[in-house]
Formats: C-alpha cells, structure tokens, sequence
C-alpha cells in the first residue's frame, strides 16, 4: 500500500481509480492527472516506479507551482517540411514558438484534501453570511438541494450534525 499526502492507495486498484481516493478528486480529473504524469490508463499503483509516485506527490501537494507541459506540435496533413538549406537556427525559433502553451491548463488550481475542504467550509459560511435560502438549510440541517422532506429530513438532521459555522 502507498502512502501519498497521508492518503493510503490499494496496490491492486487502478492508478486512475485510486487517485479518487483524495478529497477533491473525481474521474476526470484522476484521469487528467494520469495524462499529464504519463501514467498509463491500465496501470495499477503496484506497478508504478518511484520516479511516478514522486512526481505524483510532488503535483498535488502544489498543483499551482509544477513546472507547465511541454507541448509538441502535431503536423498538420498538409505539412511541408523547409527545404534542407534552412538554416538550424530559424527551424529552432519556429518549434520554440509552436510549443509555447496556448491556454490555462485545468489542473493549475486544484484543490484537494484540507484546502478543499476549506472552500466548501467557506462556501457554506458565505451562504449563511447572505441569509440565502441554501444557507438557512444548511443552518438548520435540512437537505439543501431539493430532496423530498417529508421523508427524509429526521434522516438529514440525524447525519448533518457537522459543525457547519466555519
């Protein structure tokens, strides 16, 4: 069993499917991770080096800071290569310019674990702050999102007993 940011990861789980063991994360995002760590979408936690758990560490414990990806641009079916005088000089600065980052990559601002937990906490306090009709909910304990009261409130009252005050 690995042990990454205090979270435990089965050894027989699928990579994708064990990172949605952190507080934060979904499929798609543990499958963005695994694209952008180049961790294969079969691979289980066992078969991942070192190299792979480090780097995977090393990303979610500072998602903002990891170095940007590295972009290779595709040819297009009409390429032409330049003819073989182009100097290496002027076929340098147009892969430099082809392989700058065209826009913000979704997983700059990922939050997981505590910090994630955080925003929720704050979210619902900014809720009761305003007096909206989902902050009395949250208040009082009753479901937030439209489920069936009649039912199911003592139920929602006996299981959000979670100090919610912030």
């Amino acid at each position: 069993m690995v042990h990454v940011l205090g979270v435990a990861l089965p050894d027989m789980q699928l990579a994708r499917l064990a990172l949605t063991n952190f507080y934060g994360i979904g499929h798609k995002t543990a499958q963005r991770l695994c694209a952008r760590l180049q961790i294969h979408d079969r691979s289980k936690i066992r078969d991942l080096t070192a190299q792979q758990i480090t780097e995977l560490a090393s990303f979610l414990a500072s998602p903002s800071t990891a170095p940007p990806l590295r972009r290779m641009p595709l040819a297009s079916p009409t390429f032409q290569p330049p003819p073989a005088s182009t100097p290496i000089e002027v076929l340098r600065k147009r892969v430099t310019e082809l392989s700058k980052p065209t826009g913000a990559e979704p997983l700059r601002n990922l939050k997981i674990e505590a910090e994630g937990r955080r925003v929720v906490r704050e979210n619902i306090a900014h809720q009761r702050m305003i007096g909206s009709y989902v902050g009395k909910r949250h208040a009082m304990g009753l479901p937030v999102r439209g489920q069936n009261t009649q039912s199911n409130a003592k139920t929602a009252k006996k299981l959000n007993r979670v100090n919610r005050f912030g």
